[in-house]
């Protein structure tokens, strides 16, 4: 049965950084997989004309193309200044998507990561998500984002993964959609580089006995 996938981010780049490799592959089984970036993602920077966010976006849906997704909506919220928002705002913009493409699967960041978007992208995703809501997802996950998870306090709740998707076949695409976002991408030993994504991906690989792996928090299941 096909299955209705979502990803949520704050930032383009972080649906490649935290799942690329694993959606490649549920597109590949023929999987209809969709994406919700929640921000502009070059407002934060001094440079954040009109002309950059067209720019950024190209490269979005270049890289969108290699991962398989369906549809990739904006919702152009202030970049880094989720704060400035009220949660509800936030919420409805989950919301919205949600009820249009009634996922069965659900992706999105981890609760304690460094960056104050990712954070609050999450609260609003599990509010959107409560059980109450009829086309709550049966499956909810989040994910570690490079420069952002592994950044958080160490004294703090760390990124337990308890789900591994075993990406050998798909690292390589993976960091071919990522090289699409030549704004974004950085040269090693930043975590958002080429390099960067195939250790951490080594790295998960060794915990589960794989070659290349993506990890994930499983939130909620419903059989």
């Amino acid at each position: 049965m096909t299955k209705k996938i979502l990803i949520v981010v704050a930032h383009p780049d972080d649906e490649i950084l935290g799942a690329g490799g694993t959606l490649i592959k549920q597109a590949e089984l023929g999987q209809e997989i969709n994406c919700l970036i929640l921000s502009a993602g070059v407002m934060a920077r001094s440079d954040g004309t009109g002309a950059k966010i067209s720019a950024l976006r190209e490269e979005t849906q270049a890289a969108g193309k290699i991962i398989g997704f369906k549809n990739t909506y904006f919702a152009d919220l202030p970049d880094n200044s989720f704060d400035t928002v009220s949660l509800l705002n936030i919420v409805k913009e989950v919301e919205k998507i949600i009820d249009e493409i009634k996922p069965d699967i659900i992706y999105t960041h981890y609760q304690n990561d460094l960056n104050i978007d990712h954070r609050l992208t999450f609260q609003a995703v599990l509010t959107a998500c409560r059980p109450i809501n009829i086309n709550s997802p049966r499956e909810l996950y989040s994910f570690e984002n490079p420069s952002s998870t592994e950044w958080q306090s160490k004294a703090g709740e760390q990124f337990a993964p308890n789900v591994y998707v075993d990406i050998t076949d798909t690292i390589d695409q993976k960091i071919l959609a990522l090289a699409e976002y030549v704004s974004e991408i950085r040269d090693y030993p930043h975590p958002r580089s080429s390099t960067g994504l195939k250790i951490l991906a080594q790295y998960r690989g060794l915990e589960a006995g794989l070659k290349f792996a993506e990890a994930f928090y499983l939130i909620r299941k419903v059989d």
